[in-house]
């Protein structure tokens, strides 16, 4: 059933012009990412503050505590506003799916523009995703993901990403370190 909930939401997303795409390398570990402005698609509501997404990693054991590592998935959902011109703050929740996990972390997420003297824009991040054990099911205990990054606008809309992951999905058996690792990628804003 999530997978169909995933796909429905990435062929949702293939239809419409396609507001951010981003994907996160390194040396065994692929994320895709893509999202939605909501404001783009709504008069009533106001651009970049709104938005619906969906997230897949395929990780690999080398960067997690167990032997053989599922897929994870995602659909999520982010409220933002601009604190004032340099600082981004915003809420959300997502609906996340590995084999046997399913849990609905709530989370806070920020971006602030570094006052750096250069052509080129520098924006630091950081994210902070949890769910409790009233929000885990199936086997799922709770879940913790927290994200640290570093971007640069290379070109207009477009950013060269350097980042640290980490996501524990902690069954009722036993806490696995889903993930936990720097990457590297490139995002789009379109």
């Amino acid at each position: 059933m999530f997978k169909k909930i995933c796909l429905t939401a990435l062929s949702a997303v293939s239809v419409f012009a396609m507001h951010s795409a981003e994907v996160n390398i390194n040396n065994s570990d692929l994320e895709l990412s893509a999202k939605l402005d909501m404001g783009q698609f709504n008069d009533s509501v106001e651009p970049n503050t709104i938005f619906l997404g969906a997230k897949y990693l395929n990780a690999d054991e080398r960067h997690s505590d167990v032997i053989s590592i599922d897929d994870y998935q995602e659909i999520n959902f982010l409220m933002q506003k601009n604190v004032n011109s340099d600082f981004r703050l915003g809420l959300g929740v997502k609906l996340n799916h590995t084999e046997e996990f399913i849990s609905i972390p709530l989370g806070l997420e920020a971006v602030y523009k570094l006052s750096v003297t250069s052509s080129v824009p520098f924006y630091i991040g950081a994210s902070i995703y949890a769910a409790p054990e009233t929000l885990s099911f199936d086997k799922a205990d709770s879940f913790l993901e927290y994200r640290f990054t570093l971007e640069a606008e290379a070109i207009e809309n477009g950013f060269i990403t350097l980042g640290y992951r980490h996501m524990d999905t902690n069954y009722k058996i036993r806490d696995v370190e889903h993930n936990d690792s720097l990457y590297f990628g490139l995002k789009f804003l379109f």
